[in-house]
């Protein structure tokens, strides 16, 4: 809601100011649109975008609050029947101020005040809305890096691996001297046993060829 402006009231007393806006916001319920001059438009903005949300509630207390500045009981019907309900999907911006220009005889500046019925309302996305794709952007580098770093140290686990592959494949196990005479002589025993077998199969000694 604007933020009413200070400065010199209108008429001469407080009073006199109060009953100013009155007759004015029940002008504008009435109407929906009227021509003043541009400082009674601009003071008139916030009482009567007040006086629509009080509407917008429906309930009693609120058209007893609303009842106490328009006291027109037909025009107070006319606000929760027909215009508050225009403004359900409007939160605030319900009036709309247009400079027309000076005024003759006293160089007056003039305006017209209207309500805004039957234009669409844009959508607007809720602040948690806005700051989960920043979230989201700020966690984006973080994850990418994460993920860098892994892939990093697998290619490195990997090329190190590659290397010690063919080392292992290059360096085939030769057995020492010692090792090389028991292999022999478990080889000739081995063939001898198996003469042996032959020959008893036979029936006669092996050698006795």
């Amino acid at each position: 809601m604007p933020t009413p402006t200070k400065g010199h009231r209108l008429g001469g007393s407080p009073a006199h100011e109060r009953h100013i806006l009155a007759n004015l916001a029940t002008a504008l319920f009435q109407h929906g649109r009227i021509t003043t001059t541009e400082a009674k438009a601009k003071r008139l903005r916030p009482v009567a975008e007040r006086l629509i949300t009080f509407a917008k509630r429906g309930d009693l207390h609120a058209r007893r609050h609303v009842l106490t500045v328009v006291t027109d009981k037909g025009v107070v019907h006319q606000l929760f029947t027909e215009i508050a309900p225009e403004f359900s999907e409007r939160d605030g911006g319900y009036t709309r101020i247009t400079k027309i220009g000076p005024r003759k005889g006293d160089n007056a500046a003039m305006a017209v005040i209207e309500l805004v019925r039957g234009e669409p309302v844009a959508a607007r996305p809720r602040r948690r809305a806005r700051r989960a794709p920043a979230e989201a952007t700020a966690a984006a580098p973080a994850g990418g890096t994460a993920a860098a770093a892994e892939a990093e140290v697998e290619a490195t686990e990997a090329a190190a691996e590659a290397d010690e592959a063919p080392e292992a494949r290059q360096a085939p196990v030769v057995p020492e001297e010692g090792e090389a005479e028991e292999v022999d002589d478990l080889a000739d025993v081995a063939v001898d046993d198996e003469e042996a077998d032959a020959g008893d199969e036979d029936g006669k000694p092996a050698g006795d060829d």
